[in-house]
């Protein structure tokens, strides 16, 4: 875990401490200090210096620091860590190591910022990499293809957490601020919520994946859930396309991102109707990012924000089938 700003060096809680000591990661004669990462809406996470090095701490919030009230059980930490666990064994180094945990927190890697930049800053900074884009495709392909079966769904049978932190927040709530919609978006809540075939992130966004020297190192796996992949990829190409209105100069590069990373999670899943789930939950997210509980921070223009709702509101009435259809509504959009 990295690339989140410091604070000030502090004490570190003794639960913490005592979890580090019996893991051997820390001695017993050892005091270890930490700094708080800040970014995070749904976590306390800390750097932690150990005499071996820096390590990183994470501890779920029962209230997320949003302006909407928002609240998701805190017992999410531990399938976090599961998840994170069983991406790297199917793709080694697609996620930081976990090296300790508790019953309310996880100790991983920390991964330094210089050699681990964040893809949503790099996406910020301008630089659109397509065969990165594709290579996340591919991993968050894999994942998926190997985490099916009723062990996996029996490991991550998390339906009240992904309801509480991603289908409320995002389709319902945004249901109620758009109620000629309301069906629509709720027809798409159920279907994505009896939808189950294989381990879901739930959080695939640019700020949760790194650019690693080996590839993309995915973080933040607090929605881990056994359900529908569709979800992830929607997801994801979602950012790509809000980037679009963020970074105004990189938007072809954007847009070639978006069709490299489908195209490399495409030709990888076998999973039936996978893209036509993605197509017609797409458009229902990036509506979300605008008027659900967790609104983009970058949107603040009203104009920008009134392209998204238009273009979105207009999708939705046309349930897409395939992901070309409202890649091509977008690109209009922003002519």
């Amino acid at each position: 875990m990295a690339a989140l700003e410091p604070a000030p060096v502090q004490a570190v809680n003794p639960s913490i401490v005592d979890a580090l000591r019996r893991a051997g990661l820390c001695g017993a004669a050892e005091n270890p200090h930490g700094e708080a990462l800040g970014g995070g809406v749904s976590s306390d996470i800390w750097r932690v210096d150990l005499a071996s090095g820096p390590v990183c701490v994470k501890r779920a919030l029962a209230r997320l620091r949003v302006a909407q009230l928002w609240e998701a059980p805190v017992k999410r930490n531990r399938y976090e860590r599961l998840w994170l666990e069983t991406a790297a064994r199917i793709v080694p180094g697609c996620a930081p190591g976990v090296l300790a945990h508790g019953e309310d927190f996880f100790v991983m890697d920390f991964l330094e910022p210089a050699r681990h930049p964040v893809w949503k800053a790099l996406l910020r900074d301008g630089h659109a990499d397509h065969e990165f884009a594709g290579e996340v495709g591919r991993r968050l392909a894999a994942i998926h293809a190997g985490t099916t079966g009723a062990e996996m769904a029996r490991a991550f049978a998390t339906d009240e957490i992904f309801h509480a932190i991603r289908l409320e927040p995002y389709l319902l709530a945004t249901a109620k601020r758009h109620p000629d919609l309301a069906a629509s978006l709720q027809a798409l809540a159920e279907r994505t919520a009896a939808t189950r075939e294989c381990l879901v992130h739930g959080d695939v966004s640019p700020k949760n994946i790194l650019a690693g020297p080996s590839g993309p190192v995915f973080l933040d796996a607090e929605c881990a859930w056994y359900g529908d992949p569709a979800f992830d990829l929607a997801f994801c190409l979602n950012h790509l396309l809000l980037k679009c209105l963020w970074v105004a100069p990189a938007r072809r590069g954007f847009l070639r991102c978006f069709d490299a990373l489908a195209q490399g999670y495409l030709e990888r899943v076998s999973m039936k109707d996978v893209e036509a789930r993605a197509a017609s939950l797409l458009p229902a997210l990036l509506l979300a990012r605008v008027d659900g509980k967790s609104p983009v921070e970058y949107l603040t223009e009203a104009g920008r924000k009134e392209t998204v709702r238009r273009t979105a509101r207009a999708l939705i009435r046309q349930s897409p089938q395939e992901l070309q259809q409202v890649r091509e509504a977008w690109q209009e959009s922003l002519t």
